[in-house]
């Protein structure tokens, strides 16, 4: 489990292909901490550390993973989001983030917030889908590439979050720009309280 508090961004250093699955090395501050079998998320997607050597680490994407978020779209010297998965002492200072992302968004639109700055995604409209609970609401919780965020003025298929300066100078919402694509991960709280809704 997660917070969607981002700890740094890691850099892709080595991308492997092999059947379904791609390989992703990466290296960041902590790498020296890290243990095989560990849980991270990387823009907002939980994978498995599967090898460490020296400052790098790498983790495996299966094919499932790579339709519903955007790690495909990674390349070498690209930037990830990434968290370490939460201590059971600590303070929960984002909100529930399992890293299960359940689709991707398109940044349709950026405007200047007063030193802040909106963004707006698209997420492809599916009505059933939104009955279970995959929606966002005014002042809800969702999670971008892994950063918990307060969702603004939600419609249908979009939603703004407003990304403060220090949030966009350490998480790669600094490489986001109209027509990025991004993971989303709607509240685990709406989803389970729409299942529970359905069985009524």
């Amino acid at each position: 489990m997660f917070s969607g508090i981002v700890e740094e961004m890691a850099t892709v250093v080595a991308i492997k292909k092999y059947q379904g699955n791609v390989d992703f090395t990466l290296k960041c501050s902590f790498t020296g901490e890290l243990q095989i079998d560990q849980s991270i998320a990387h823009n907002g997607v939980c994978l498995t550390v599967v090898a460490i050597e020296g400052d790098a680490y790498t983790v495996t994407a299966m094919k499932e993973t790579l339709d519903r978020s955007n790690l495909g779209r990674l390349r070498v010297g690209d930037r990830v989001n990434v968290e370490r998965s939460m201590l059971m002492n600590g303070r929960l200072d984002g909100h529930i983030v399992q890293g299960h992302v359940d689709e991707t968004a398109t940044c349709v639109a950026m405007a200047d917030a007063d030193g802040s700055t909106y963004f707006t995604f698209r997420y492809p409209l599916d009505r059933a889908m939104a009955r279970r609970g995959y929606f966002t609401v005014d002042k809800g919780s969702v999670t971008v590439n892994g950063v918990s965020l307060t969702v603004c003025e939600p419609t249908d298929d979009t939603f703004k979050v407003a990304i403060i300066p220090y949030t966009r100078e350490h998480t790669n919402f600094r490489d986001i720009e109209v027509g990025s694509v991004v993971n989303l991960e709607f509240d685990i709280l709406g989803k389970y309280i729409a299942r529970l809704y359905d069985f009524g």
